[in-house]
């Protein structure tokens, strides 16, 4: 049978419970295979369980020491009792001065602590007890987070000023750099925030009519790498130019607060807002292609496109590659019927080919068609390329060479390129 004996009621901080007539310390720590929190107990005394009940800093400092022993057992490992009893009487019945020498031989957890008040100029000089005079029951999540932070990037050797910080506020990327940043100017002190306003005018400035790009290679939603790179390295530079004294963090996160908002306006823009080339519509919605075009992918899906619909040709064939392109379909094909030619790209590769009918088939017998290569330069040069032969078929295509029509002379080429 289980009664609890004392609990503080507070967060995870550990309880002591007694069970079939023993006392033990009973906490929840780490997670088992299924993701579920894991219980752990280990049996202490009645003079640990009068400090425990009194001194609120002696309790977490035990706690603390014993997380990493729940660590290392696992998702499914026993504790170690031995090793956590023996840490019992060095924390809750020892001299101030001896609970500090302990810590320094022990692994223990300084983001508990530090979540619950510690002060933390006095934990990294190794004054544990000291620390913990400002302990509270209650944790504060945040400052546990902002704590691991800053060591991670004291572990890279980065130290931030008062701007870097503020910067890293504004764009919520101060405790995670993997968030997605955005702009939180009430998370900068109001005394900072318009120097923190001039650096993020200046990476406006610098990217001001530039635009990432839609890549419907991967996926409906998926943008431009190189756009993406394009813009990072010119806001990079101007922030640098203009405020020299930024730490790199901060840099770095004005680059990706830009790229990530001109990404999420192309991601929201529908995809006839996406095109570059001029001349594909002869009004608002509509074409000056006068033929009709069959999309089709590797699997061997297709799609029709008629000169009387609302949109495009390109934004109709780019939408079916968005829905369709994946790891294991990275062919597809715009085919004209009527015209007896096409364009087949190759995205596996950085490739397209030109098709055109050399001679219809007769009685019987296969057409013959001329097949001639080129390479491709990124989601840009695809564009080009589907552009130009959506307005004037393979004709408009000579331009956008060197085609190549030995398979063997274009593999070599091929090779040559992926090579450099």
């Amino acid at each position: 049978m289980r009664d609890i004996v004392f609990t503080r009621q507070s967060g995870w901080i550990p309880q002591v419970i007694s069970e079939d007539g023993e006392l033990k310390l009973m906490l929840g720590a780490g997670a088992d295979a299924n993701h579920d929190p894991r219980t752990f107990t280990f049996p202490i005394g009645e003079a640990h369980l009068a400090v425990i009940q009194e001194d609120l800093a002696r309790h977490l400092l035990l706690w603390s020491a014993v997380l990493p022993l729940c660590d290392a057992a696992g998702t499914r490992g026993r504790l170690d009792e031995d090793a956590a009893v023996a840490l019992l009487d060095p924390i809750l019945l020892s001299a101030p001065a001896d609970v500090d020498t302990f810590f320094r031989s022990v692994p223990w957890d300084r983001g508990r602590l530090v979540a619950h008040g510690a002060d933390i100029g006095l934990l990294k000089r190794g004054q544990v007890c000291a620390a913990m005079r400002t302990a509270t029951q209650t944790p504060n999540g945040k400052r546990a987070q902002e704590y691991h932070a800053n060591r991670r990037r004291a572990e890279r050797g980065t130290v931030l000023g008062p701007l870097d910080a503020a910067v890293l506020r504004y764009t919520g990327q101060y405790l995670h750099g993997s968030t997605v940043p955005k702009r939180l100017p009430d998370a900068v002190a109001p005394a900072l925030l318009p120097r923190v306003i001039g650096v993020i005018t200046t990476a406006e400035q610098a990217c001001a009519g530039m635009r990432i790009g839609r890549d419907p290679r991967r996926g409906k939603r998926a943008t431009d790498k190189r756009d993406r790179d394009r813009m990072a390295a010119v806001v990079d530079a101007a922030v640098r130019r203009a405020h020299p004294d930024l730490a790199d963090d901060a840099v770095r996160t004005v680059s990706l607060l830009m790229c990530s908002e001109a990404a999420d306006r192309a991601r929201d823009a529908p995809m006839e807002d996406d095109e570059e080339a001029p001349g594909d519509r002869a009004h608002p919605g509509g074409s000056t292609r006068r033929t009709p075009l069959s999309f089709t992918d590797d699997k061997g899906v297709e799609r029709k496109w008629l000169p009387d619909g609302p949109r495009t040709a390109t934004a109709e064939f780019w939408e079916f590659v968005g829905e369709r392109s994946a790891a294991d379909n990275e062919v597809f094909t715009i085919e004209d019927e009527e015209r007896g030619e096409g364009v087949q790209l190759h995205f596996y590769a950085d490739s397209l080919a030109r098709i055109t009918t050399v001679r219809e088939g007769v009685g019987g017998s296969d057409p013959e068609y001329r097949v001639e290569y080129c390479l491709v330069d990124g989601i840009g040069g695809y564009r080009n390329l589907v552009s130009a032969f959506v307005r004037g078929g393979c004709a408009a295509l000579e331009q956008h060479g060197p085609w190549i029509l030995d398979v063997a002379e274009f593999e070599r080429a091929r090779r040559r390129r992926d090579a450099r």
